[in-house]
């Protein structure tokens, strides 16, 4: 099976998760400036949650776009990346609504890092699922960034016993690591291109 109507699936899935996070902002209460100061931490919990919606649906395009076919397991492994993805908006939601409680705080972390570990396993599964010399197969490398987040989400979540600002801080680290432009996939994808052109000029 080819990869296309999986990617414009999940492409509308997670532009459906914006959506609803943008749609339950708080209007604020009033026409001045200090009426908007009293929504500013729902506007940063916004902001982060969309930040890793866009790492995601990034990483998830290039992902698929290293690959040649997908298998069942691949789309049920897609589903339940998708179905993490979707969450993002309730715990926002709810953090922001509690003021950053320690519960819901924590509950947010734990939504990411199942994001973190679903996205693994569709990874895995997308590798399975090809020949052994994909694109993606070259690309991936050790993938320190990916086997480092799932640690510092779940330390977050045990900071969050300390106080919840500092398990906010750990996932603006890891949303930050992630923002720093990986090209393993796009640089293969530039090399994989070259080969056919190497070969008829020899």
């Amino acid at each position: 099976m080819r990869s296309e109507r999986t990617g414009a699936f999940s492409d509308a899935v997670i532009a459906i998760a914006i959506t609803v996070m943008v749609l339950e902002l708080p209007k604020p209460d009033g026409p001045s400036w200090a009426a908007l100061r009293a929504d500013v931490p729902v506007l940063l919990a916004y902001v982060l949650s969309f930040v890793y919606l866009g790492i995601y649906w990034n990483n998830h395009h290039q992902m698929l776009a290293a690959v040649s076919r997908v298998s069942s397991s691949v789309l049920w492994a897609n589903l339940h990346l998708l179905f993490w993805l979707t969450l993002v908006p309730f715990t926002t939601a709810w953090m922001s609504e509690q003021d950053f409680a320690a519960v819901p705080v924590a509950a947010y972390g734990i939504v990411l890092l199942m994001n973190a570990l679903a996205y693994m396993l569709l990874q895995a599964r997308l590798l399975h699922a090809q020949d052994g010399r994909s694109t993606l197969h070259r690309a991936l490398g050790r993938d320190l960034k990916g086997r480092l987040s799932p640690f510092l989400y779940v330390a977050g979540i045990l900071l969050t016993l300390v106080h919840p600002w500092l398990a906010i801080a750990t996932y603006v680290v890891v949303a930050a690591i992630w923002l720093i432009p990986d090209a393993r996939i796009e640089r293969q994808l530039a090399r994989d291109a070259e080969v056919p052109d190497a070969s008829t000029t020899e």
